[in-house]
């Protein structure tokens, strides 16, 4: 980059984050030619207009926390949390990297080194969208909690899903979602309780055409 355009820059920014993230939005909107993926654009918010959502079904041990606390102090936020913006609240609602921004919240020393400020994505989703990324998210790293997980599956229900889109956009087999069912214990989720077999996933109509599919797809 030529260094005249550098210093306008420098003089422009003057490290001011709310400049810094219209110039992003700029280059992710006009030049970048990326508008579709949410990481051509990190923006660094204050973290007190982020704010966790209420469905979460994952869960992380405290060594792990306390893991993550060491990583970021060492290494810096090396991942943005992914969020939608409430535009009623003028906030963003989290959907994945909680403990990322509880990491900051909790943590002085690391909300000091970052000026308070949280790096984060944003998605464009309905809720059941926003639900379902979570549990994408979650189970992509092998974490959720079967208890938060069958209650999210039940407000997905509730929201008009039916059970081939919900394990389809979960990744999830009909026997698993099944179980889910008998653990909430709601009686709205048997009513439909013999769909199992008149229905197969993608994922297994994949393996059925082939064995040797990944399952990561």
């Amino acid at each position: 980059m030529d260094n005249d355009l550098k210093q306008k820059l420098i003089e422009l920014t003057n490290n001011d984050a709310g400049f810094l993230n219209e110039l992003r939005e700029f280059i992710h909107t006009d030049l970048s030619g990326k508008q579709q993926q949410p990481i051509d654009f990190v923006r660094w918010t204050d973290i007190n207009k982020v704010r966790p959502n209420d469905y979460n079904p994952n869960s992380v041990a405290s060594v792990e926390l306390k893991l993550l606390y060491t990583s970021i102090k060492h290494d810096g936020y090396t991942q943005p949390v992914v969020t939608i913006y409430d535009k009623e609240n003028d906030s963003y609602i989290i959907v994945d990297g909680f403990h990322r921004y509880f990491t900051m919240k909790n943590n002085k020393d690391i909300y000091d080194l970052n000026k308070g400020l949280l790096p984060i994505v944003v998605i464009n989703s309905d809720i059941n969208d926003r639900m379902a990324s979570t549990v994408r998210h979650n189970r992509a790293r092998g974490k959720h909690s079967v208890t938060g997980l069958s209650s999210m599956v039940f407000s997905m229900f509730e929201n008009g899903w039916e059970d081939s889109q919900i394990c389809n956009e979960l990744g999830m087999e009909a026997e698993e979602l099944l179980k889910l069912k008998h653990i909430t214990g709601f009686s709205k989720l048997f009513k439909d309780a013999e769909y199992k077999k008149s229905w197969e996933t993608r994922r297994m109509i994949k393996l059925r055409t082939n064995p040797t599919a990944s399952f990561s797809e």
